[in-house]
């Protein structure tokens, strides 16, 4: 009991403080993909409460439904996975890939105004392959893509806390 006493003061002297929940420049977000997308969902899931459906575009949208001042849009442009073939053994036979994911977003506010730019965020892993394990090769891939896709929402939520401002 003493050393994990003596462990929360001292971290507690250096300035460590846990996360906690964001604080964000907005009340409510609308993200929008332009393509079923996996980390659009994650974002969602993420974000909660805050997160409002898209209006109709024919303008019928239900009474109270319109974005308010405090209302921005996260516009999920482009989420693409590659897989690219990085190493071979000498009778060319693949020995290792590169996974990477890459998601194109831009945040705006009610009005139209841009609030961050037109972004790309890259995140890439190398993963060795072995053809007498392929089931557990093709696992480990899956797992390293939902590792990736979670370090993006993760990246995305940290920079919709970094607005300050959404006029």
């Amino acid at each position: 009991m003493g050393s994990a006493a003596g462990l929360a003061l001292l971290l507690s002297s250096c300035g460590f403080k846990l996360r906690g929940e964001q604080n964000y420049a907005f009340d409510t977000i609308t993200v929008l993909a332009a393509q079923a997308g996996a980390v659009a969902a994650d974002l969602r899931r993420a974000l909660g409460a805050r997160v409002r459906e898209a209006l109709v575009a024919s303008g019928t949208a239900p009474a109270g439904a319109l974005p308010s001042a405090s209302h921005v849009v996260m516009e999920i442009i482009n989420e693409q996975r590659e897989k690219t073939v990085v190493g071979v053994n000498a009778a060319g036979q693949v020995r290792e890939f590169q996974l990477r994911i890459r998601v194109r977003f831009k945040l705006r506010n009610a009005a139209g105004k841009d609030l961050i730019a037109d972004t790309e965020i890259l995140q890439q892993r190398d993963i060795s392959f072995n053809e007498s394990a392929v089931l557990a090769k093709e696992a480990e891939e899956g797992l390293l893509y939902r590792d990736m896709q979670s370090d993006i929402v993760q990246q995305l939520m940290r920079r919709l806390s970094a607005v300050t401002s959404i006029t």
